[in-house]
């Protein structure tokens, strides 16, 4: 069938005129008799065409027009009269109606008249369909658009773009586009005005927008000429680019891998941060060397990721972790069958580094054999995987860490010479935070910021006699350990600052220990001032500063407790 045509007349001849005419020329009829039958068809039929006459039983043909155009507008509708009259043609064809047919009736002109309406359907539902699809896509753009007519009246806005402005479609079409420009300080406005004057594309990166007052965003802003067919410029599109996630993404990488994240300003870190800067770019090899905790593998990223290397993989391996043999396959690989377990071939680290940073930690702990055979592959940059002759070349920078003095276990024996040599073109020596106590509060806010995001509190610093504890500590754990205390207060701190008493047991205040301790307040006092002395080698200033009192205090404690006989007999 090449159509379905609802034929609508009170007169049973002509009924069966359309319907003989039509069939006959292929197409699906469907008859109604009253505006009722007609109305039940229009909403359950999927039609193409109606005729339909102007006077018919319980209404007409012009409330049926009506009803078309709230069901669907796009079927056409022909009207049919046996007594036409100016005013009748002109009112239906006002209401829309697609054409205005005579009584009588002739085939041709039935015929030529149902062609058009067909064709005629078929473009309008090629253009709803490629409207509908036009609407799917523009809705589902994830950058906001929105389509302004010369007098800066907003002709369309998607969803991303409400999103992003915070207005509702509905709002805004129509009206002014300065009635959303109400949080980005005008500057899309001003982008507008700008295209306006000049009639070339203009742009402006990272825009800070409040429109949303509870999320700021950043966006970039794109301004071009809207163009229709046959009319040339009749407006401007403004494209809005969410920027927020990407930057936020950005920030977090930065904060993570850049310099800054090694945190210090002392005299010793700040060395630090020059020789990275003066290795990032160079592909010599690095050992870093210092306590454990320091810090190591935030000089290892710093060195990666803000040199010519930063887009390609950085491999990591915790040599002491792995035996001989299981090293020897991690770092180099293995095919299958060089070993027993070894059932399908295994690509390196080398290899898996091609073209970025090896990190080898704890470079110290490698046998004598992983030694000499990584030396070799430090001078060509080749090597054959276990149970392969083949030779692999890579280019690959190598990094290696160590808690160890390896010069003295180049005395002992312990590690080759040649190879510590070809290591330690440049050393970054960390060193412990014992030695840097000044970093101490640098430390706390930079791990105060991170725990408040971890938590998700709103913590905003310490006291006075918190960081005195601190620094007045010999932190053997290092950084690692500092970080550790400081989660240990932030998960036992209800309120906005962090007090000593919310540190755990081995940082507390004097006072405190005595009071969490069984055993009488004097005897305990005495002990821990004696402790302290002793750890101090009885220097009563750094015992005093360690315990957090004054010298004369200490000096006064030290009288009540009989100390200053302890004092003499130690030096007799």
């Amino acid at each position: 069938m090449m159509g379905k045509i609802l034929v609508v007349d009170d007169e049973e001849s002509i009924r069966f005129t359309f319907d003989n005419f039509l069939t006959e020329a292929g197409y699906d009829v469907i008859c109604a008799a009253h505006y009722d039958d007609a109305e039940h068809y229009l909403e359950h039929s999927n039609l193409d065409l109606i005729f339909a006459d102007i006077f018919l039983e319980n209404g007409s043909g012009l409330d049926l027009l009506k009803a078309v155009n709230k069901i669907n507008s796009n079927i056409p509708v022909i009207m049919i009269t046996g007594a036409p009259s100016i005013e009748t043609a002109a009112e239906s064809l006002r209401h829309g109606a697609l054409n205005y047919i005579v009584k009588p009736l002739r085939q041709d002109a039935i015929l030529r008249a149902t062609n058009v309406a067909i064709r005629h359907k078929a473009l309008t539902d090629e253009k709803e369909k490629c409207r509908l699809n036009f609407e799917v896509i523009f809705q589902s753009v994830k950058d906001g658009i929105i389509s302004v007519d010369e007098t800066m009246s907003v002709v369309e806005i998607n969803a991303a773009a409400s999103r992003i402005c915070a207005v509702q479609r509905h709002d805004i079409i129509g009206k002014n586009i300065n009635k959303i420009v109400n949080g980005c300080q005008g500057k899309c406005l001003e982008l507008i005005q700008q295209f306006l004057s000049s009639c070339k594309p203009v742009e402006s990166k990272f825009v800070e927008c409040k429109a949303d007052h509870d999320n700021h965003q950043v966006v970039s802003l794109t301004a071009s000429p809207l163009l229709i067919k046959g009319e040339g410029f009749t407006g401007v599109v403004l494209v809005i680019r969410d920027e927020t996630p990407v930057l936020k993404l950005q920030q977090r990488l930065n904060e993570y891998l850049q310099p800054g994240s090694i945190v210090g300003q002392s005299e010793c870190m700040q060395k630090i941060h020059s020789q990275i800067q003066e290795l990032t770019e160079v592909q010599s090899t690095v050992l870093i060397t210092g306590e454990s905790g320091t810090g190591k593998e935030l000089i290892v990223d710093a060195l990666h990721f803000n040199g010519k290397r930063r887009n390609k993989p950085l491999v990591k391996v915790n040599c002491a972790a792995l035996s001989e043999n299981l090293l020897e396959s991690e770092l180099f690989g293995h095919v299958a069958g060089a070993f027993t377990g070894a059932i399908k071939n295994k690509t390196g680290r080398f290899q898996r580094a091609d073209g970025g940073t090896l990190f080898l930690d704890e470079i110290g702990d490698i046998s004598p054999m992983m030694q000499q055979r990584l030396l070799r592959v430090l001078e060509t940059m080749e090597f054959e995987r276990v149970g392969e002759s083949n030779p692999t070349k890579v280019n690959v920078r190598v990094i290696t860490a160590t808690n160890q003095d390896l010069k003295e276990k180049m005395i002992r024996n312990e590690f080759r010479s040649d190879l510590y040599y070809r290591l330690n073109v440049v050393e970054i020596n960390i060193p412990p935070l014992r030695e840097r106590l000044e970093d101490i509060p640098l430390l706390v806010d930079h791990f105060i910021g991170k725990f408040n995001k971890k938590f998700n509190k709103k913590i905003s610093g310490t006291t006075t006699r918190c960081i005195n504890n601190l620094a007045n500590y010999n932190w053997p754990g290092n950084v690692r350990e500092l970080k550790n205390a400081l989660e240990h207060c932030f998960i036992r701190c209800p309120e906005r600052v962090i007090t000593a008493s919310n540190l755990p047991a081995y940082l507390l205040p004097l006072n405190d220990h005595i009071n969490r301790e069984g055993i009488s307040p004097e005897e305990k006092e005495a002990q821990v001032i004696q402790q302290a002395l002793h750890d101090s080698h009885w220097n009563k200033s750094k015992a005093a500063a360690k315990l957090g009192i004054s010298r004369r205090t200490i000096y006064r404690k030290m009288q009540k407790y009989d100390l200053l006989s302890h004092q003499v007999n130690r030096l007799q």
